[in-house]
């Protein structure tokens, strides 16, 4: 693959990294723009967004007939990157978790209506979203075969929903809600998603659960449904088609959040040779001992890795291919890209960084998710042994042109 991108995704990726520098970054030394769970408070967050849009910078992740710029999976990787120089970065620019994902499986799979009726307003940042697939034991986590949450045709074609998920990232913010349920006990076609609206009966949050780190605006909640009804208009896709709704949207979502978790991992270097370059102690700067110069370049080629790995991933979906094996090496390489990233210039900091005078901290804490979320390690490093028993020997072959 050719890694040269275009003088048009330079120039968008140099106007993303001033917006970062000179609007958002300033805002992380500003305590008023924080809020309670330690996220960017929705003032600030109200007044980041219009500037962005205002400066074009919004949504580049959706074709432009959506409202998005339409760089492709290559151009997000290049522009998301830049992003999360900032951890308010992605965010500001309609670009974070969960909106970010749904967004984009309601593009690809919505029918026209439903675009217009569940789609559009995430799109205008008129409101928050989240999907709801992860269940509390005996319930499905990583394996959606599990699923336990059901749902029951109605007469008049409707459905009506039983059951309990959680860990659903942004549900207390959430107005446009997408939520995978059971419809039958067949493997295949089991599972059906359903679009449903935040003031629809039937559904309540049951806690926001507290976790290690910072939150996302919304949080991480339990939810329980006790007969919510969703009209048959609603379904995404089809009946029966819940388990591609889940690949559909997770693969692009998993690779997002490399995406984004590699810009932490740079902000992290960065800090850290910031002060390597100013601190001396026993009469020689840290940037000078080779101890530090070791952690820096290690931790600078594992994240060059998750570059690479994050490119061919994106290069291999924008040329229509699913990228499963792609998508699974570079989640487990970026997000323990980052967790190294930020232990190691929290390790050159200090107490420094150990205290909240730097974002390490935030970074730290956050990091630990990231091994977590969409996949375990363990997971994804399982997926990969299933495609190495399938392929042999093909599982490094290089792809050949007109093949």
């Amino acid at each position: 693959m050719d890694f040269t991108i275009s003088p048009e995704l330079e120039d968008l990726r140099q106007r993303i990294a001033a917006f970062v520098e000179s609007e958002i970054i300033p805002r992380e030394a500003d305590p008023a723009s924080w809020d309670a769970h330690e996220n960017i408070a929705l003032p600030a967050l109200a007044e980041l967004r219009a500037k962005a849009r205002a400066a074009g910078l919004w949504c580049l992740q959706l074709k432009p007939e959506t409202g998005g710029l339409g760089v492709g999976r290559v151009g997000m990787a290049v522009c998301y990157e830049e992003m999360n120089r900032s951890i308010f970065g992605p965010v500001v620019f309609n670009s974070a978790a969960p909106d970010d994902g749904n967004m984009m499986v309601l593009e690809a799979v919505a029918t026209p209506d439903q675009k217009r009726r569940w789609l559009a307003p995430i799109v205008a940042g008129e409101v928050r979203s989240a999907f709801a697939m992860t269940e509390p034991h005996p319930g499905g986590g990583s394996d959606p075969t599990m699923i336990r949450t059901r749902a029951e045709k109605q007469a008049d074609g409707s459905w009506k929903l039983y059951g309990r998920k959680w860990f659903i990232t942004g549900a207390e913010e959430a107005v446009h809600l997408i939520v995978i349920a059971r419809t039958s006990d067949d493997p295949r076609r089991g599972l059906t998603a359903f679009l449903f609206h935040r003031d629809q009966p039937g559904w309540e949050i049951v806690r926001r659960i507290p976790i290690m780190g910072p939150e996302e605006h919304g949080g991480h909640c339990e939810i329980a449904f006790d007969g919510l009804r969703v009209a048959a208009e609603d379904v995404l896709m089809g009946e029966g088609d819940g388990f591609k709704v889940t690949q559909i949207r997770l693969g692009p979502a998993r690779l997002t959040h490399c995406m984004r978790w590699l810009g932490l991992a740079k902000r992290s270097v960065e800090i850290a040779r910031a002060y390597a370059a100013t601190r001396e102690g026993f009469g020689i700067r840290l940037a000078d001992r080779e101890s530090i110069q070791l952690k820096l370049g290690r931790t600078a080629m594992a994240i060059e890795i998750g570059r690479l790995l994050v490119m061919k991933a994106a290069w291999e979906l924008d040329r229509g291919g699913q990228a499963r094996k792609e998508v699974s090496m570079a989640k487990v390489q970026a997000a323990n890209t980052l967790h190294e990233a930020a232990d190691m210039a929290i390790q050159i900091n200090g107490a420094r960084g150990y205290s909240k005078d730097t974002v390490l901290e935030w970074i730290y804490r956050y990091a630990r998710q990231a091994r977590l979320v969409d996949g375990a390690d363990e997971v994804h490093q399982m997926v990969l042994n299933r495609f190495l028993d399938k392929e042999g020997d093909a599982f490094w072959r290089w792809p050949v042109a007109g093949a």
